[in-house]
């Protein structure tokens, strides 16, 4: 599978996050060089959820660091985030 990238509304703003499949059976999300996290679908095949940290492997990326001091949006996978990151991905056929 190929790395895509998605924008999705986050308050009041989009963000652009990249998204790396993986042979784990979830997709990073990738945001400024780090991985943010991860995100799969559940047992139902309707609803997303966040995969743990501890079992999401950063690879080569680093992870993302949170800095309330920089100029861009704080991104943070909660439920809606997570949802709304998983339908981008089934819109975009990658799922």
């Amino acid at each position: 599978m190929e790395v895509f990238n998605i924008k999705t509304g986050y308050g009041a703003n989009e963000v652009t996050l990249t998204i790396l499949p993986t042979d784990k059976g979830y997709f990073k999300v990738i945001y400024y060089g780090g991985v943010l996290g991860a995100v799969r679908l559940e047992d139902d095949n309707e609803s997303w959820e966040k995969v743990p940290d501890d079992d999401v492997e950063a690879g080569d990326l680093p992870l993302y660091q949170h800095n309330l001091k920089a100029d861009r949006l704080d991104v943070v996978l909660d439920e809606i985030t997570v949802q709304r990151i998983g339908d981008e991905i089934r819109s975009n056929g990658k799922h």
